[in-house]
């Protein structure tokens, strides 16, 4: 530190800091949020703690200073970190007759709002859910009032709630749909579903989930007028919705955990789970399932129209005993507050 000027001095104080907060943020996932609810917020943004880092990285290499190797340990240490955030390559393998697509979609109710400005969103929707075609369609915040028709699939799992407006989650399959189900999450108006496949010799379990929401907007500026201090019970308000959202995530994710553990079949999980995939709810559901994006993503892989920050909180998790030979994210189609996104798997033989 004697060899630094003044100026250097601070930038290897916010160095220091922003890597223990680095750190911390790494270690969350292995701690279930009811532990440390408040700390849970740093794995939100741990990649705006990465691309620091890397600023900080680049800055030390530029003036050749041994500071270089702070942020260069905590850059080496979160690689799998930054595979889950950003993919710098994507494989696309042949197709095969043996193949099926698997789509998953939050519709935000197909519009039935009028959230976006144009009376045509659910027929765009179908168009589109025609023209990608996918094998089985996990269709999150479903309802049937937007009379959206998607007869093309011969077997269907829905599953809604409410009195004048029923909402909720839907599984479209072009395979016989030969058992199906929900379980309720205590507390919380979510629920997943499922639905057991036969796809020729093959059985899969498909679930369709839709975990808490955090309720943030996707304007970040609205986030920002809360946490710049400008007042403070609003910021104290944020966080702590934040804080009870994990809460409920963490249960959602151990009843979801102890139905997959005991099903018999290869399974797919789909859907919305509001939180991203450095946190502790997504260690847990993903376990020893394939995240599809991380093995054949490409980019950012973002799910949420979150300004200025490229959300995913979206997923596609698939049995090993499946392979994942293509994903997309469509992030050209903006007819929700989600992007579509879709896998091709075959059998493991």
């Amino acid at each position: 530190m004697k060899k630094l000027s003044w100026f250097n001095k601070v930038v290897f104080g916010f160095n220091i800091v922003i890597t223990v907060l680095t750190f911390i943020a790494y270690v969350l996932p292995f701690l279930a949020p009811k532990m440390f609810p408040l700390l849970s917020v740093l794995t939100l943004i741990l990649p705006l703690f990465l691309i620091l880092n890397a600023l900080f990285f680049i800055y030390w290499m530029l003036q050749l200073k041994r500071q270089i190797f702070l942020s260069g340990l905590v850059l080496l240490l979160g690689i799998t970190f930054i595979n889950k955030f950003y993919k710098f390559s994507s494989h696309d393998l042949e197709k095969e007759e043996k193949d099926f697509t698997v789509m998953s979609y939050n519709v935000r109710l197909f519009n039935l709002f009028d959230w976006i400005n144009d009376d045509s969103v659910g027929n765009t929707i179908l168009h589109f859910i025609n023209d990608e075609n996918p094998d089985i369609l996990c269709i999150q915040e479903y309802s049937e009032n937007a009379k959206v028709d998607l007869r093309i699939y011969k077997y269907k799992a829905i599953f809604m709630e409410g009195e004048q407006i029923k909402t909720g989650q839907a599984i479209f399959s072009k395979y016989p749909i030969f058992n199906q189900g929900d379980f309720k999450i205590p507390t919380a108006g979510n629920n997943v579903i499922y639905a057991d496949i036969k796809k020729g010799k093959d059985t899969i379990r498909v679930y369709n989930i839709h975990l808490q929401s955090i309720k943030i907007s996707p304007d970040v500026n609205e986030i920002s007028e809360h946490v710049d201090a400008i007042n403070q019970s609003k910021s104290q308000q944020l966080f702590s919705r934040i804080r009870d959202a994990f809460k409920k995530q963490e249960q959602q994710a151990e009843i979801l955990v102890k139905h997959k553990n005991e099903c018999p079949y290869p399974v797919i999980i789909c859907g919305d789970m509001n939180n991203s995939p450095f946190s502790y709810v997504y260690r847990s559901i993903k376990s020893d399932l394939n995240d599809c994006f991380v093995e054949s993503g490409n980019g950012f892989g973002q799910t949420y129209k979150f300004k200025y920050y490229p959300a995913r909180i979206d997923y596609i998790f698939a049995s090993k005993k499946m392979k994942v030979k293509s994903f997309n994210t469509f992030t050209k189609f903006e007819n929700s507050d989600h992007f579509p996104i879709m896998t091709r798997l075959s059998f493991v033989e």
